[in-house]
């Protein structure tokens, strides 16, 4: 069994390739692949963005699995952002430090007890241009008011765990990609796949 998992990011993939380790399962990403895409992620959901990159995708691998993802931060103090704009949170160009900074700027002065926050993943599994289905993991946390860590990447040097009493970068990737948002949904994916060939 062939998973096209429609990103280009090599920082998501390898986490995903992680998390999905054991699964007797070929997994390639977009950069794999001959032909290349430019997928606009302008759906209103992190749902319908996925679902955008795996349709575009399946329109050109038939009877392959492709995998949409996508995932981003919800901050309740901000209303929701950045939500589906994660990425491109600081604008166009945006990298990992600019979101971050541009969200800390966003709270600063905030107290910590109004910092929740909410990782959310979203996956859309889709085979010949067909909905298969979807899957969904969330981590709760906090906004912290700096960045530590070196691990992991995007908003995980400022997502505080207070269970852990460390953010998100200070964990072991062995850890993380037991609890993140990203290994909830994963983990559900693999049952389907594993129930899928028994």
């Amino acid at each position: 069994m062939k998973l096209i998992v429609a990103t280009k990011n090599k920082d998501k993939f390898k986490e995903i390739k992680e998390i999905l380790k054991g699964l007797r399962v070929s997994i390639i990403s977009l950069n794999d692949l001959e032909k290349k895409f430019h997928i606009i992620e302008n759906g209103k959901t992190f749902q319908e963005n996925a679902f955008k990159k795996a349709l575009a995708v399946s329109k050109h691998y038939k009877d392959s699995y492709i995998l949409g993802e996508d995932s981003g931060l919800e901050v309740n103090y901000l209303n929701g952002a950045p939500g589906i704009y994660a990425k491109r949170y600081a604008g166009p160009k945006a990298t990992y430090k600019s979101n971050n900074k541009k969200l800390l700027r966003s709270l600063q002065g905030v107290p910590y007890k109004r910092r929740q926050a909410a990782f959310r993943c979203c996956l859309v599994l889709v085979c010949n241009k067909e909905l298969v289905k979807v899957f969904e993991g969330k981590l709760r946390g906090r906004v912290y008011d700096q960045a530590r860590g070196e691990n992991g990447f995007g908003y995980d040097p400022v997502f505080y765990l207070t269970h852990y009493k460390k953010t998100v970068a200070e964990l072991r990737s062995s850890i993380k990609n037991k609890i993140s948002h990203r290994a909830k949904a994963f983990k559900k994916l693999r049952s389907y796949l594993e129930n899928k060939k028994s």
